[in-house]
């Protein structure tokens, strides 16, 4: 960093729901080429000339979407806060978004309209999910917040995923991990894939607590310290946990590759939901015997 990066070009309207409404839009519109949208030599009075930008033009989505351009300049500009379900819905045909993308555009309108925005809940776990994760002795477990903070995990996630304990501890932050350390690389040889992930679900957090000023704060951090992650934050993808496979490469048991689970653990009063991430391998696999091995070395 040569110390003159400011990110109010690419932070997505971090803290600032309006903001965030217009950068998530924009993003979207940008990645949508008009042959997609099918406007080759429908819209010629639109599309003539050297186009300037990527993705479709303002004009252009204004059209799909049936709005005005005005209006819809507006919404990008955060001029325009109260879109109506169906003006939403338009500009999702439009711009081709998936569930979780329709969701994300739906949660930044209620992000400035009641959103929270007061003091972060605090990340507490309870006695009960510290059990599950001690029980599950022979599957590698671990739980996150918000902020992608790991905040619990068992003897085996903490061996798979390695430095959550001891002197040397890593950063218990995944993103903080993943986009500053490079001990993580060789961890996750999807690298590429587990920082999107991990951006992804950045901005899904920072659309529906706007108010929380440590989400904030690492977002910003990471933004001025990681050219890779204000690429992607610029990109505006938006992922949700869900179920998969992933390949890690561990120090004494090589390359492995789980399947995974998240589960989804609900906030208490004044509190915040926490992630529970499962790792697995089916019987007689390599995977399976390589687990049993490392819970046989914690466990000695």
């Amino acid at each position: 960093m040569d110390g003159t990066y400011t990110i109010d070009h690419a932070d997505g309207g971090i803290g600032d729901a309006r903001r965030a409404l217009g950068a998530f839009l924009r993003a979207r519109r940008e990645r949508v080429a008009p042959e997609q949208a099918g406007l080759t030599g429908l819209t010629a009075g639109l599309t003539t000339g050297r186009r300037r930008v990527p993705g479709l033009r303002r004009e252009e989505l204004a059209q799909l979407a049936g709005i005005s351009v005005d209006y819809y300049v507006r919404l990008e500009q955060g001029r325009a806060t109260q879109p109506s379900p169906e003006v939403l819905d338009a500009l999702a045909r439009a711009l081709g978004l998936d569930a979780a993308e329709r969701r994300h555009l739906t949660t930044l309108v209620g992000a400035e309209h009641g959103g929270e925005h007061g003091p972060a809940p605090a990340a507490r776990v309870g006695p009960t999910l510290r059990r599950m994760l001690d029980a599950l002795t022979g599957l590698p477990a671990f739980a996150t917040d918000r902020r992608l903070d790991v905040v619990a995990w068992n003897a085996l996630g903490s061996e798979l995923i390695g430095g959550l304990t001891g002197p040397s501890r890593r950063d218990p932050n995944q993103a903080r991990y993943l986009f500053l350390d490079p001990v993580s690389r060789d961890v996750h040889p999807e690298w590429a894939d587990r920082a999107a992930e991990a951006v992804g679900q950045l901005r899904v957090a920072a659309g529906q607590y706007p108010g929380d000023a440590e989400l904030v704060a690492l977002i910003k951090d990471l933004s001025e310290r990681s050219a890779e992650f204000r690429r992607i934050w610029a990109s505006g993808e938006i992922v949700m946990c869900t179920a998969g496979r992933k390949r890690l490469r561990h120090p004494a048991a090589g390359l492995l590759e789980l399947d995974y689970e998240t589960l989804h653990v609900p906030a208490g009063p004044g509190e915040t939901g926490l992630v529970v991430h499962v790792f697995s391998s089916g019987e007689g696999t390599p995977e399976a015997a390589a687990l049993a091995s490392l819970a046989a070395g914690r466990r000695a």
